[in-house]
């Protein structure tokens, strides 16, 4: 499965290598495209697959969650600025320890994807985070918390091809450039781009289609789509990452 799917970013990716060949001396062109490549990375391309299936289930349902995406994307960029900042810092000795970790954070992606799934479905009743909840601060339970958290944890989940982007490609631009410590939270952002495109697409079309956005059926139906899409997708990346 692994293997399937990183033929499939390959191919998706390769023009996009060969652009980047082009612009090897420009840092801030290369961290953009770093990250776009980045994005289509086995690890990402399926945390993107999911986000976009989460967050687009919100939109056609009328929440407002725009603001939930920028908190998504703003735990993306905080991570992956940490982590160019701890690396520049510490050096390859860094590199070295964190891919101790960044497995055990990936193989756990695809079981917490199912979970969101049987969640969305009502087939798996979380009732002990309601009791959790009531422990922490009002603010730790709002959406934009838990959209932050989400980003974070996506960015956490390095695979072999994102972990090569991110310390042997990019960190030798951060190390060459003025403006260095700028560039892993520019590769964060970029990682994000194909999420916002699509988001902005099902936004735009929903836009045209008031009666759907006004039917409560059809967001229920939304949601067990994108329950089973979940599903799919964490059960996919569980028979990937724990070699199943």
């Amino acid at each position: 499965m692994y293997s399937i799917l990183s033929t499939i970013s390959q191919w998706i990716s390769e023009p996009l290598t060969h652009f980047l060949q082009h612009y090897q001396h420009s840092a801030l062109v290369m961290a953009v495209l770093l990250g776009l490549l980045g994005a289509l990375a086995p690890c990402q391309l399926t945390g993107n697959i999911s986000a976009i299936t989460f967050y687009g289930n919100r939109t056609l349902q009328m929440k407002g969650n725009w603001q939930e995406i920028l908190c998504f994307i703003l735990g993306k960029v905080v991570v992956f600025s940490g982590l160019g900042l701890l690396a520049w810092l510490f050096g390859q000795s860094f590199e070295t320890k964190m891919t101790l970790y960044f497995p055990m954070f990936r193989k756990a992606l695809g079981p917490l994807m199912v979970v969101t799934g049987l969640v969305l479905l009502g087939l798996f009743q979380l009732n002990f985070l309601q009791r959790l909840s009531a422990l922490f601060p009002s603010v730790v339970k709002e959406g934009k918390v838990g959209s932050f958290l989400m980003g974070a944890s996506f960015s956490i989940a390095f695979c072999p091809t994102m972990f090569v982007l991110f310390f042997a490609w990019l960190m030798p631009l951060v190390a060459s450039a003025s403006y260095g410590l700028l560039l892993p939270s520019i590769f964060g952002i970029a990682t994000s781009m194909p999420l916002l495109v699509m988001l902005l697409l099902i936004y735009l079309l929903d836009a045209k289609r008031l009666v759907l956005r006004a039917s409560m059926k059809v967001g229920r139906v939304i949601q067990i789509v994108a329950g089973l899409l979940l599903i799919f997708i964490g059960i996919t990346d569980t028979i990937t990452y724990w070699r199943i």
